[in-house]
């Protein structure tokens, strides 16, 4: 109701031509650049060869069909997003981009994104990208996020698509190892957002959002956050088992995994949200460096003669 008693309003006092920064918020450029990161880490750990004007419009369809979809989930969300602190300023709840405008915008994108993807890399590559945007928009935006507390275990997947994506993208198919990595990515998102979630309960709970904390309280939350980290250190050393990685990665896992699991126990234990924010953060740095560490390996390996 209140995003439909304000779309008119937005869509006459616009100012003309919106500011190219309010444009670039709705592509959410920090969640784009992990995404784009774990897109690029499949190409490079793909057997094969990309032709480097290829590689490119690779990693430019990721980056853009990951900010169209975030444009048109906060086209979408922008009823709740006006409610919330950590939202309310983005560029549709504040009045700076007009709603009509932020969907044609993600709308054109994922669809040049997809076109991009399939005319100058492959269609596989291409059809797995349209996937990956239909399931954030569609399973995860529209279905999941206001209806269960499990919106982001399932809807997760959406963000683990991009490595499999860069492996189709060289190699033209799928097999066991961008599926290994995709469920790295997603054992990790879980986690990841219910640490930031226990720090934002409040706000989720003013916005209707069925986060796990405000469903099912705090301390399951931090249980749940527990139980999945538990299952994601284990898989990271898949990696090892499959031969995609070396020593240096196996060390890097250890030790990121020790500090992973350290940090979902001092959760489980405090009841501030201290050790939360320490968790929010750190699982970027986690799978920041898992995935920088599998390129380092790769490229060392091909460079030498």
């Amino acid at each position: 109701m209140l995003a439909k008693a304000t779309d008119a309003a937005q869509d006459v006092a616009q100012p003309a031509g919106s500011q190219m920064s309010d444009y670039l918020a709705l592509l959410k450029p920090r969640v784009m650049s992990l995404v784009v990161f774990t897109g690029f880490a499949g190409m490079v750990l793909a057997p094969g060869d990309l032709h480097p004007l290829r590689a490119a419009a690779a990693v430019l369809s990721v980056a853009v069909g990951a900010g169209a979809a975030a444009a048109i989930n906060m086209w979408y969300d922008r009823d709740i997003d006006a409610l919330m602190e950590r939202t309310r300023r983005r560029p549709i709840p504040a009045g700076r981009v007009a709603p009509a405008k932020a969907l044609a915008f993600g709308v054109t994108l994922s669809l040049f994104s997809i076109m991009l993807m399939g005319a100058a890399v492959n269609w596989t590559a291409a059809m797995l990208l349209a996937l990956a945007i239909g399931f954030y928009v569609f399973v995860y935006t529209i279905w999941l996020k206001r209806r269960t507390p499990q919106n982001i275990v399932i809807g997760g997947a959406a963000g683990a698509f991009p490595p499999v994506i860069g492996w189709a993208a060289v190699t033209g198919g799928v097999s066991l190892e961008p599926i290994v990595l995709f469920l790295i990515i997603f054992l990790w998102t879980p986690p990841h957002f219910w640490a930031l979630a226990l720090c934002r309960a409040d706000d989720y709970a003013k916005a209707g959002v069925p986060m796990l904390p405000v469903v099912a309280g705090k301390a399951e939350t931090r249980r749940q956050i527990l139980i999945y980290a538990s299952l994601l250190v284990p898989l990271s050393f898949v990696p090892l088992v499959l031969g995609m990685a070396g020593i240096a990665y196996g060390v890097a896992v250890a030790v990121l995994g020790a500090c992973f699991l350290l940090l979902a126990v001092l959760v489980l234990r405090e009841r501030g949200e201290r050790a939360a924010r320490h968790m929010f953060r750190f699982s970027i740095l986690y799978l920041f460096v898992l995935f920088a560490a599998l390129i380092v390996e790769r490229t060392s390996a091909t460079a030498v003669p």
